[in-house]
């Protein structure tokens, strides 16, 4: 993740503005906004494909296509289990998207509550 927000008031550079549109752009679809609150409602905050294909009336091969892009863009992590894989997000990557694109004066009057 770039360490300037592009809202800071400071030019973003050109690989962190690279860097930042991809995981964006793997959040602009609404097949995978569904999967990520699919995964942090399910028990234990963690699924299968197996558990997303049904709820979110895809196939399996589409699922794990969508999948493949959120972990690639490091908003999900992967765990083999035998032959099944199941699939968390990670926190630190949401919060940092968050982050950045809050302005500034907004994230001080957040932590100051």
């Amino acid at each position: 993740m770039p360490a300037i927000s592009p809202l800071a008031g400071e030019p973003i550079m050109r690989a962190d503005a690279e860097r930042l549109a991809g995981v964006l752009k793997a959040f602009a679809d609404p097949a995978r906004l569904r999967l990520l609150s699919l995964i942090q409602s399910a028990p234990d905050g963690e699924a299968s494909v197996s558990d997303l294909t049904a709820p979110l009336g895809l196939s399996q091969p589409t699922v794990s296509h969508h999948l493949r892009i959120l972990t690639e863009a490091g908003l999900l992590e992967r765990e083999k289990r035998g032959v099944w894989a199941y699939y968390r997000l990670v926190p630190s990557t949401i919060a940092a998207i968050a982050d950045l694109l809050t302005p500034p004066r907004k994230r001080a009057t957040k932590r100051a509550r």
